[in-house]
């Protein structure tokens, strides 16, 4: 799978099925069954059937609740589409709130953050 190495925060490999749910620009809503990628504090890579274009809003249902967060990249590969999702403010991931049925915690952060001066690697 390609990765953007974007995120700040340390990623979590994870496998899970959750809903998405978003509108597309016409304003038609659109509802699908995700594959959960990874996860850290500040957002999820997600795989799925169809594109959904950057800057998209999402909701991402989990049980018990949901995240918002809006489409930061869509990158084809292989007859799917993973989608790199930035929560929006208000909204952070804990293992206490949530945990996939797969979790597995590495430590682990993104080539651009190992980059950036006082970063851990």
């Amino acid at each position: 799978m390609k990765t953007r190495g974007r995120r700040r925060e340390l990623r979590n490999q994870c496998a899970d099925l959750l809903k998405i749910r978003w509108k597309d620009p016409e304003g038609n809503r659109h509802k699908e069954i995700a594959t959960l990628e990874d996860i850290s504090a500040g957002g999820v890579c997600l795989k799925v059937e169809v594109p959904i274009p950057p800057g998209t809003p999402v909701a991402i249902l989990y049980p018990g609740g949901q995240y918002q967060g809006r489409v930061k990249h869509c990158d084809p590969q292989a007859g799917w589409h993973f989608i790199g999702v930035e929560f929006e403010p208000g909204y952070t991931w804990s293992k206490e709130q949530f945990e996939p049925a797969h979790l597995l915690q590495l430590r682990f952060r993104s080539p651009a953050a190992k980059e950036r001066p006082g970063a851990e690697g």
